[in-house]
């Protein structure tokens, strides 16, 4: 729900006191029994309610997408499958699947790409993993660059991509294996660097684990490190982190780096 919208409306005289009133009455969640639909999410955080379809049945899952979508919010999902998915199109004609970041989303708005941010991986294999990340960067309105198969193995292919970096307000890297892209990257910019390791690894990759230990140990500053496959909250992140950067730039506030040579 918009709120800014319904009290507009109201003051326009568009609609009643009375008819605000029964939408209000949603805030500041909506309860379908199984589930209660966080409305108020944007107005309290910047960010619409997400919905993590894995393990919702069909139906539950439906009329979740059929209930944000008929209060006018774009709904993004994430690991969504083919099932799910054709059944909420049945019932939205527009809603998208991306079979490869398993993102599901409706949208009807128009949105302001803003920023950039970028995206890369350690190797072909994580690319479902930096597809959520990238995708749902963009659901939120980030700008993404994506920078694909540049890990350690070959370390040239990254060095020689390095002015894709240029005016990034932070970087997603998405690694498995042992994870070594999180740390050379660090290494090399000058702004965050967002951490995801991935389960793509042969046994004592322990399902991503000894990613994990590797991001979270790095001797390279300026990295986060999320869960292992956790795209989405890379991407939540990098995206709060280019709002300020956007933000800052739009204020014309002064870089640390600026106020010293100033």
């Amino acid at each position: 729900m918009d709120v800014t919208k319904l009290l507009t409306q109201v003051k326009n005289n568009e609609i009643t006191i009375e008819q605000a009133e029964a939408e209000l009455k949603k805030l500041p969640y909506e309860d379908l029994g199984f589930a209660k639909l966080d409305h108020h999410r944007k107005v309290r955080q910047g960010f619409e309610e997400v919905v993590f379809c894995q393990g919702k049945t069909t139906d539950h899952l439906v009329k979740i997408y059929q209930t944000l979508s008929g209060e006018g919010i774009d709904v993004l999902g994430t690991r969504a499958i083919r099932e799910q998915y054709e059944a909420v199109k049945a019932v939205l004609p527009g809603t998208v699947w991306d079979e490869v970041s398993r993102v599901l989303k409706v949208e009807t708005r128009k949105k302001e790409m803003m920023g950039q941010i970028v995206v890369c991986t350690g190797g072909t294999a994580d690319i479902p993993v930096a597809e959520e990340a990238a995708q749902v960067a963009e659901f939120f309105g980030t700008r993404v660059t994506r920078l694909y198969d540049v890990g350690a193995a070959g370390i040239h292919r990254l060095l020689s991509n390095l002015s894709a970096f240029e005016g990034a307000s932070c970087v997603i890297a998405v690694a498995g294996m042992e994870g070594a892209l999180a740390g050379v990257v660090a290494g090399l910019v000058d702004v965050p660097v967002i951490a995801v390791p991935t389960s793509v690894g042969f046994g004592a990759n322990f399902g991503g684990l000894s990613a994990l230990l590797t991001m979270l140990n790095s001797c390279a500053n300026g990295i986060t490190t999320v869960n292992i496959d956790n795209g989405y909250g890379a991407a939540y992140v990098a995206t709060q982190i280019n709002r300020l950067v956007c933000k800052s730039r739009c204020s014309g506030e002064k870089t640390v780096e600026e106020e010293t040579n100033a």
